[in-house]
C-alpha cells in the first residue's frame, strides 16, 4: 500500500511539476491508441512489419507539414484520413511517429 501511495503522489508531482511533459505523454498514447485503430493494418503492429506501406520508423522527424499532407490527404495508396480524424487526432499519431524510439526501442 505504501509503495502504491508513493508512486501515486510521484506520478502527481510529475504532473504538477511538468505539465507539458505530461500532456506530450497523453498525446503520444491518444496517438498509439489512434495508430493502433486505424494504421496497424498497412504499416504494422507498433510500427513493425510495414508490409510495403512505409516504414514510419524512418520519417523524417524534420517534416511534420509532409506528414500532416499525407495523413490528411493520402498518398499513393494510402486514402485521406482527413475527414475521419480531426487535426488534433493527427498530431497525436506524429507525437506518436515521433517518439517510437522511445517507447519501443526502434
Amino acid at each position: 500500500m505504501k509503495l502504491e501511495r508513493a508512486t501515486v503522489v510521484a506520478a502527481l508531482a510529475a504532473v504538477l511539476c511538468c505539465p507539458a511533459a505530461a500532456q506530450d505523454a497523453q498525446k503520444v498514447k491518444a496517438g498509439s491508441e489512434i495508430y493502433e485503430r486505424n494504421c496497424s493494418p498497412c504499416h504494422g503492429a507498433r510500427m513493425m512489419d510495414p508490409q510495403g506501406a512505409a516504414d514510419l520508423r524512418k520519417f523524417p522527424r524534420d517534416q511534420h507539414e509532409r506528414f500532416v499532407n499525407s495523413v490528411t490527404k493520402g498518398k499513393n495508396q494510402m486514402p485521406p484520413w482527413g475527414g475521419l480524424l480531426k487535426p488534433e487526432d493527427v498530431e497525436a499519431l506524429w507525437a506518436y511517429v515521433v517518439n517510437a524510439d522511445a517507447l519501443y526501442g526502434h
